[in-house]
């Protein structure tokens, strides 16, 4: 096996990892009367983050690009620094970090450092350099032209029903 499949396999554990977070904090959030906003949204842009992953991995394995050179090490770094804001979001937010948009009667505001200098630092410090990364580590040219600017769409469209959801808390 190459080391971009076997990096590929490794980021892409992580990611498993943290949806199995999300999906123990969104049954202790049902389970308290929270509300899912955004339902249609949250599953195209699954579908469009493990589209992105495997047409990186099938780009990667069908031009050969499966060693690792000064592009791939590039998309590493990014991957790294994506996934350390991605546990630090989920250290931040705790119980109430899911992959959906989740609302409780009684949510809080997170106002830590993290959350008052960077709006949806989630979005911004995890899944678009992950993204990034990911076509760096594949050599994925084609993915991310095609992908992710639909992505993108995708994402900005989550990312106002997130702030809709969310509006009254700002009072």
């Amino acid at each position: 096996m190459q080391e971009v499949v076997i990096l590929f396999c490794c980021f892409f554990a992580l990611r498993l990892i943290s949806l199995g977070i999300s999906l123990r904090n969104e049954k202790r959030i049902k389970a308290f009367g929270g509300v899912q906003y955004g339902r249609v949204n949250s599953i195209l842009l699954t579908l469009a983050h493990i589209a992105f992953y495997f047409l990186c991995l099938f780009e990667a394995i069908h031009n050969d690009n499966l060693s690792l050179d000064s592009t791939s090490k590039w998309g590493i770094v990014l991957l790294v620094f994506a996934y350390v804001m991605l546990f630090y979001v989920i250290y931040q937010l705790r119980e109430v970090w899911t992959l959906k948009i989740y609302i409780l009667p009684e949510h809080k505001m997170n106002k830590s450092f993290l959350f008052k200098w960077i709006k949806h630092p989630n979005y911004f410090l995890n899944i678009l350099p992950e993204l990034i990364g990911m076509a760096l580590l594949c050599k994925a040219s084609l993915t991310f032209y095609v992908l992710f600017p639909i992505y993108l769409v995708i994402l900005a469209v989550r990312i106002r029903q997130e702030e809709n959801a969310m509006k009254h808390l700002y009072k």
